[in-house]
């Protein structure tokens, strides 16, 4: 009974899978089968259980801040000529003149659902050298693609600036950091990064802009294996069922479809600092009304920058659980905040600045729900600031469904001072020797 039990699980489990396996992969076969259960095990893994308890150590942090910056008002500021880090993932590298020297202290940085994920730490360096990428299937040694296809840990940085332009996605193996720091990255012009079934990456301060799709075919996505692509959807960062992820200083701009798409039971990722500006659709959590197995997504999106031009999706989720805490969204076109599938929202010390159009003054917006339904969901604003008559519509019972005393949460920094934490958000001008 104990067997026949064990064998309905595997084929529900793997039936669960293949709607994801066949997402630009041509051809499936045993290496993407064995990725994919692999990846639905480390989703499972790294589940939190108790988010809330996630959220409200970054809001300590935070906080612990705060009070530090208030001690030294005046003194850490760019006249003074002394480094300004103004938020506590910031604070924990910035302001370090060596930081070159020991690039890899950066995987200890992370905070919010995403901070386990140490990248390429503990790997060698790799240093790209060429901004070229004309082989898919034999990339050439020096190159990026030759560099992410790597199975051992990697720290990935850039020789000198470099405008590199893929000519397919870029599919990069787990435990790897990408590490733009000391250099003018730009990822344009091209094809974006694909993390899928994989675990421990992060990316760092480079620039990725105008990611168009392209046709796919034979490309390697390991040393050890080359597989038949479809084509590519578009995104500038496209997180697929997989973990540990931590998108850090990016500036982000102008892709075909979403600037980062977080889909497949991915989780345990924090997007930060990073800016976005001048597209449609910019954060996607959860993309399928009937892929489930997205309610174990926990995503933390801290101090970014939603600039000008955004029109929706900062972030849009479906199942999961997204903690949004000290962004800045100025005048979002359509709406700021959406949701599908009953997912937790927990908005806290954002500053919200609508645009001038009477029809996109609320920050919210629920997708293929009824009313009565909708308002059911646990949406919760805290401590965010709203101007120009922007106004978040809450819903649910957080006190009932999530289960934390209200007494021992440390807020966030609040909205007012979201200028101040967000200053410094995309990507960052840092040379070796210097403060960055």
């Amino acid at each position: 009974m104990e067997l026949a039990g064990l064998r309905l699980i595997f084929l529900f489990s793997f039936a669960t899978l293949m709607p994801c396996l066949s997402a630009h992969i041509a051809e499936v076969n045993e290496v993407w089968r064995r990725r994919a259960e692999e990846a639905m095990q480390t989703t499972e893994q790294y589940y939190d259980p108790n988010p809330v308890a996630v959220a409200n150590h970054l809001n300590m942090k935070v906080q612990d801040l705060s009070k530090q910056a208030i001690a030294k008002r005046g003194l850490l500021n760019a006249e003074s000529g002394q480094c300004e880090a103004t938020n506590p993932i910031d604070k924990c590298w910035r302001c370090k003149e060596n930081w070159a020297e020991d690039r890899q202290a950066l995987a200890g940085c992370a905070l919010g659902f995403g901070s386990k994920a140490t990248g390429g730490k503990g790997g060698k360096i790799y240093e790209v050298t060429d901004p070229s990428d004309n082989d898919m299937e034999n990339p050439k040694v020096g190159t990026l693609r030759h560099a992410v296809i790597q199975k051992e840990p990697l720290w990935i940085i850039f020789a000198k600036d470099m405008n590199i332009k893929l000519q397919q996605e870029l599919i990069v193996q787990g435990s790897k950091t990408i590490d733009g720091r000391g250099a003018k990255v730009h990822i344009a012009n091209g094809a974006g990064i694909m993390l899928q079934f994989v675990k421990n990456v992060i990316i760092h301060g480079i620039h990725i802009h105008n990611i168009s799709p392209c046709s796919g075919g034979m490309i390697r996505d390991s040393v050890d294996h080359v597989g038949k692509r479809g084509q590519s959807d578009g995104d500038a960062v496209s997180i697929f069922g997989s973990s540990n992820i931590w998108l850090d200083h990016l500036t982000l701009s102008q892709a075909h479809d979403g600037l980062i798409d977080a889909i497949q039971a991915s989780t345990a990722i924090t997007i930060s600092n990073c800016h976005l500006s001048n597209h449609d659709k910019a954060i996607l959590l959860g993309a399928s009304d009937t892929f489930t197995e997205d309610k174990k997504m926990q995503v933390t999106v801290a101090f970014n920058r939603f600039d000008k031009g955004l029109v929706q999706r900062m972030p849009c989720v479906r199942f999961g659980f997204a903690h949004v805490v000290n962004n800045d969204y100025n005048q979002w076109e359509m709406y700021a905040i959406g949701g599908l599938q009953g997912p937790t929202i927990l908005s806290q010390g954002n500053r919200f600045f609508a645009s001038n159009n009477q029809n996109t003054k609320e920050v919210t917006k629920r997708m293929n729900c009824s009313p009565e339904e909708g308002k059911s969901w646990i949406w919760r604003s805290e401590g965010d600031v709203f101007l120009n008559g922007a106004y978040f519509n809450s819903s649910g019972d957080p006190k009932k469904q999530i289960q934390y005393q209200m007494d021992n949460v440390i807020k966030p920094e609040s909205g007012t001072e979201v200028e101040r934490i967000t200053k410094f958000a995309g990507a960052l001008v840092c040379k070796p020797g210097q403060e960055c």
